[in-house]
């Protein structure tokens, strides 16, 4: 299954954003990758290092993808955690 979504954080997915959602998707009972439509390799969804080389901005489309009982579910938690601004957000 694939979802896609745009960052709304203001500033990107950056180190504390990048826990948060690998937190989330580490939670999540299948696995989640993530990638965008300029780097097109998709990137597992629960490293914070590989989300932060994604290099992705406020406004970006994220293309996740999982598959797998729950998977909708699943994307359905991390797209909404990536369609809110992290920084207003939770600390």
């Amino acid at each position: 299954m694939i979802r896609t979504v745009l960052l709304a954080g203001r500033s990107g997915i950056h180190l504390r954003a990048a826990v948060r959602i690998a937190e989330a998707a580490a939670r999540q009972p299948v696995p989640i990758t993530v990638r965008t439509a300029q780097r097109p390799v998709a990137v597992p969804a629960d490293s914070v290092l590989e989300l932060l080389s994604l290099g992705a901005l406020c406004g970006t489309e994220l293309i996740l993808e999982a598959y797998g009982p729950g998977a909708r579910e699943a994307l359905g938690q991390l797209a909404t955690l990536l369609a809110v601004d992290p920084d207003v957000v939770g600390s």
